[in-house]
């Protein structure tokens, strides 16, 4: 049988705290050579009217020198189970509806990180407080999917 959590890998973010979207704030950095596909949930718990623009950057090192955000998939899911259309974001991000008991799905194609990344392998949520009010939240990261089998475009032959 195969479970669920036997293929995907689940890593922490940012852990729940009372203000977890306060002025700027980053993920944990992931590596996503091994995955095809990169998942954050966010979170929110208590917060009245707190929003925060997401964005999602490519890193070349889990202590990155170099960053470049990068577009994304996402959908918010605001009142129980019912979840908002799967939406495309720019580089330049979203802001995240104001409110108490949401969760925020961003997903990342690691294709993306080659195209728009600049072939950088690894991957994180970056979030800058818009209204400034505190949210408690927490973000998890779920990577899976097929290895990064994406490589820049390559010409069909090699007479150019």
């Amino acid at each position: 049988m195969a479970l669920m959590m036997e293929n995907l890998h689940f890593a922490k973010g940012i852990d729940p705290i009372a203000d977890a979207f306060a002025a700027t704030v980053n993920s944990d950095i992931y590596s996503m050579r091994g995955h095809g596909r990169g998942l954050f949930v966010i979170y929110a718990g208590v917060g009245a009217t707190g929003t925060s623009t997401l964005t999602v950057e490519a890193c070349d090192d889990v202590t990155p020198s170099n960053t470049t955000a990068i577009p994304f998939w996402y959908r918010q899911i605001l009142t129980g189970d019912t979840p908002s259309a799967i939406t495309r974001a720019a580089a330049a991000g979203f802001v995240t509806t104001a409110g108490s008991s949401k969760i925020i799905l961003v997903e990342v194609d690691a294709k993306d990180l080659a195209d728009d990344g600049g072939g950088y392998g690894f991957v994180r949520l970056h979030a800058v407080e818009s209204v400034d009010s505190p949210v408690l939240g927490g973000v998890m990261f779920i990577a899976g999917g097929n290895p990064n089998r994406y490589a820049r475009q390559v010409s069909a032959t090699v007479i150019v």
